[in-house]
C-alpha cells in the first residue's frame, strides 16, 4: 500500500457537479499510509455540508476497495458566511466603530442629508457614542448643517481629528476643500477618498457611524460595502412614484451587497402649518408603505415638510436638537429607537460580517490621495 495507492483510488472520485476526479483538481492535499491504514485530507472551495459529506462517502468507500482496511478522510473548507452578512468584503479599516449605519437614496433632493444628520444627532440625544460621515463627495452639505462650515478640521500628522458638535464626531469631504471648490473626479479617485475618509480619521470608539451617502447607486456604496460591515442600511425617499422608483433601486443595492435594511424614511410627507399646525397632503403621503413590504422592511418615519426643518438645515441648527417639541423631531427620535431597535437585533443574530472579495482599482486608473 502505498500513495500512488491511494491516488489512484482517489481518482475515481468526481467532485460534485463536475465530472473531473478530486485528484485532477488537487484537491488532495497530504496523504499518510501506515500499512492497511490511511488518512488523507482533501481541500475543496465549497463550503456547503452536502458536498463534505459525499465527498467523505465516496472517498472513504474508493479506499476501501483499493485494501485500506482503516480509513480516516478530513475535509477542510471555507467557513460558509453568516446568513444576514454583508458578503463584499473580508475587512473593517474602520474596527474601532462597534455599527455602522448607510443612509442611501436613490435620487438627489429628497433629504438625505438632512435625514442623515437630524438621526445622528438624535441617536446622540439617546445617549449613544454617535460619528457622523458625509461620504456625498460632490454634495457635501454636512458642515452647513451641523453649524461646521466655518471650521476646519485638526491635522494631526497624517491623521484627521474629526470635528464636534451636539454630541456627534463629524467628518466631511468639504471640511478638507475649500468653499465652493468642485471635485471633477472619476471613480477610482472617490473609492479612494472613501476608503480614506474611515482609515486615516480619528474616530473614536463609536457606538454607532451614521454615513451619508451619495445619491444613486454606484462607486462609493459598492467602496463602503468592501471597506466595512455595513450594520444597516436606510433608504430615504418622498412620496411621489418618480421618488419611489428610484427608491426601489436603493433597496435592491442593500439587497445585492447584503446589507440588512433596516427601513424607508419618507421625507416631505405632509405639509404642517406653522400658523395652525395642521398636516396637509402637498406631495402624497404614505406611499412608501407598499415600497417598504415589497423588500420585507418597514416604513421607519413619516417626515413632515416644517419651516423648521429648512431654517435649521440653513443655520447648523438641526430640527432634532433645537426643536424638540416639533412634530418632526419627535419623528426623528421616534425613528432613531427604531433603528437602535434593528442593529440590536442584527448583532444579536450575529453581526454584520465579511467575506473574501476585496476591493480594487479598475486597471490603469490611479487612486488620489487626500
Amino acid at each position: 500500500m502505498t500513495n500512488e495507492t491511494v491516488l489512484e483510488a482517489l481518482k475515481n472520485v468526481t467532485y460534485p457537479g463536475f465530472t473531473k476526479d478530486i485528484v485532477t483538481f488537487g484537491f488532495v492535499k497530504n496523504v499518510e499510509v501506515n500499512g492497511d491504514k490511511v488518512i488523507v485530507t482533501i481541500d475543496i472551495t465549497s463550503s456547503a455540508s452536502e458536498v463534505k459529506q459525499q465527498l467523505t462517502a465516496d472517498a472513504t468507500v474508493e479506499l476501501k476497495k483499493a485494501g485500506f482496511s482503516d480509513v480516516e478522510v478530513h475535509i477542510t473548507a471555507p467557513q460558509a458566511p453568516k446568513e444576514h452578512s454583508n458578503t463584499m468584503s473580508g475587512k473593517n479599516i474602520a474596527p474601532q466603530i462597534k455599527n455602522f449605519v448607510m443612509v442611501s437614496s436613490g435620487k438627489g433632493g429628497v433629504g438625505k442629508s438632512t435625514t442623515s444628520v437630524n438621526l445622528a444627532v438624535s441617536l446622540a440625544m439617546q445617549g449613544k457614542k454617535v460619528g457622523l460621515l458625509d461620504a456625498d463627495i460632490y454634495g457635501p452639505n454636512i458642515p452647513r448643517m451641523m453649524g461646521l462650515d466655518e471650521q476646519k478640521p485638526e491635522i494631526m500628522g497624517n491623521k484627521v481629528q474629526p470635528m464636534k458638535a451636539y454630541g456627534v464626531e463629524v467628518m466631511s469631504m468639504g471640511s478638507l476643500m475649500e468653499s465652493g471648490q468642485s471635485l471633477l473626479w472619476r471613480g477610482a479617485m472617490i473609492m479612494k477618498a472613501i476608503e480614506q475618509l474611515l482609515r486615516d480619521i480619528l474616530w473614536s470608539d463609536l457606538d454607532v457611524l451614521v454615513i451619508d451617502m451619495p445619491p444613486g447607486t454606484g462607486d462609493a456604496q459598492l467602496t463602503l460595502a468592501q471597506s466595512i460591515p455595513v450594520t444597516a442600511g436606510v433608504t430615504v425617499t418622498t412620496p411621489q412614484e418618480v421618488s419611489l422608483d428610484d427608491s426601489r433601486r436603493s433597496l435592491d443595492m442593500f439587497e445585492k451587497l447584503h446589507i440588512p435594511t433596516a427601513g424607508v424614511i419618507e421625507n416631505m410627507s405632509g405639509f404642517i402649518c406653522p400658523s395652525c399646525d395642521t398636516e396637509s397632503d402637498i406631495f402624497g403621503m404614505g406611499t412608501s408603505q407598499a415600497v417598504a413590504e415589497e423588500f420585507n422592511t418597514v416604513l421607519l418615519a413619516r417626515i413632515p415638510i416644517e419651516p423648521a426643518v429648512r431654517i435649521g438645515g440653513d443655520t447648523g441648527q438641526p430640527v432634532a436638537y433645537f426643536k424638540t417639541d416639533s412634530e418632526t423631531a419627535k419623528r426623528y427620535q421616534e425613528s432613531a429607537s427604531k433603528l437602535w431597535e434593528f442593529i440590536e437585533k442584527v448583532n444579536a443574530e450575529g453581526g454584520a460580517d465579511n467575506s473574501a472579495v476585496q476591493p480594487t482599482t479598475p486597471p490603469g486608473v490611479s487612486a488620489c490621495s487626500m
